[in-house]
């Protein structure tokens, strides 16, 4: 018996994974956040299961199913939202499943930030602009640690993606203003590839108004950042012609060219230089991320 942590995606059902379609439809037990998870999603269900909306459920209450399950020798489709491992509430439930020797495995799905840049049209991270993203939410009802407040994330000015935070854009506006200025790029993207998708665009000085003239509560992403906007930034290095990696050569020409670009520097001058290094996170040896 295991019990499998599927993420379901960002809300179009099509965007959940071969591999969550396969076990939703092979488990005997479907388990969904009814709040959350597009009805169309347990279509993949087998005519049998027994499908069951956790939304209304107490923690308990889901674990007592689990250990049903496990007894009865079970598998279970355990739907979450988005990806699992992003503010999934997922991890307490895995606790608890180690602690009673129930075995499970988490199924990866599209997240809602990703899925908000797509609706966007824009990329999150750009050569020479912002390289970093940072996933996090403002403080609600659940604490967040000093080093994390968004006070302290915002010297870093990278591209934020704000989770569970609309209906908090006061406080984060106020926050962020002092560091990335009040003309900073905003977009609030609801329910990022339902049918009912809204987007809404400002700046840090106008995006709460905005968002609060189309009476949006829930289910958004924040995200904030120069890149939501920017056009004039440096191209990738990963398709330069001088620059080589392990699948495709530099030419002779390439090599000559940069050696003219060296020659051509006054001697006691730096010369910046690109060459091909083995980055974590790449997944291509000999190559550097975009």
């Amino acid at each position: 018996m295991r019990v499998y942590v599927i993420g379901a995606g960002p809300g179009d059902p099509k965007l959940l994974t071969l591999r969550g379609a396969e076990l939703i439809a092979s488990c005997p037990v479907v388990l969904y956040t009814g709040s959350l998870v597009p009805r169309e999603v347990l279509a993949h269900a087998r005519p049998d299961a027994q499908v069951l909306d956790s939304s209304g459920m107490t923690l308990d209450q889901i674990i007592d199913i689990l250990v049903a399950a496990r007894d009865a020798g079970q598998d279970v489709a355990r739907v979450h939202t988005g990806d699992p491992s992003i503010f999934g509430s997922t991890a307490e439930q895995m606790r608890r499943m180690q602690d009673l020797g129930i075995a499970y495995e988490i199924i990866p799905g599209v997240s809602s930030f990703t899925a908000a840049a797509a609706a966007l049209g824009r990329e999150l991270t750009l050569p020479e602009l912002c390289q970093t993203v940072i996933l996090t939410r403002a403080e609600g009802r659940t604490p967040m640690p000093d080093r994390e407040k968004l006070e302290a994330l915002a010297s870093h000015k990278a591209t934020l993606a704000l989770f569970l935070s609309v209906t908090l854009l006061k406080q984060v506006t106020k926050a962020l203003i002092p560091s990335y200025g009040a003309d900073c790029p905003v977009a609030v993207v609801h329910k990022a590839t339902w049918p009912d998708q809204k987007i809404v665009l400002g700046t840090l000085a106008d995006i709460q108004e905005k968002v609060a003239a189309e009476g949006i509560r829930s289910q958004s992403m924040v995200l904030v950042g120069r890149v939501l906007t920017a056009t004039d930034f440096a191209d990738s290095r990963l398709y330069a012609p001088e620059f080589g990696h392990r699948f495709r050569k530099r030419t002779p020409q390439d090599r000559s060219k940069k050696a003219a670009v060296r020659e051509a520097v006054p001697p006691g001058d730096a010369v910046a230089t690109v060459e091909p290094t083995n980055r974590a996170g790449s997944g291509i040896p000999g190559t550097l991320d975009s």
